[in-house]
């Protein structure tokens, strides 16, 4: 009979053990899915912001372009107003 309730406080003692461990990998859980979050909240925001910079990235790819094709002509008009003026006697 002594070894019985021997065993019994042993396997309650295992129990409480067990169920502590539980309750701690319960609140690590919790932790780590607030840090998941909090990740991943982090991460739609970074994509947002990217695609925002890309989005300035191209309008300024395209005003560069602009600006570029208007100085193309300027020089382009300098020059034959530079011909014509030079064969003009």
């Amino acid at each position: 009979m002594e070894d019985l309730k021997t065993r019994s406080e042993e396997l309650e003692r295992e129990l409480t053990k067990s169920l502590q461990r539980e309750e701690n990998m319960k609140i690590e859980l919790q932790r780590l899915h607030k840090r998941v979050r909090v990740a991943e909240d982090a991460e739609e925001q970074l994509c947002a912001q990217l695609g925002d910079l890309e989005a300035e990235t191209v309008d300024h790819a395209h005003e560069y372009q602009t600006h570029l094709v208007a100085l193309m002509k300027q020089l382009e008009t300098a020059h034959k107003f530079i011909e014509s003026a030079s064969f003009d006697p």
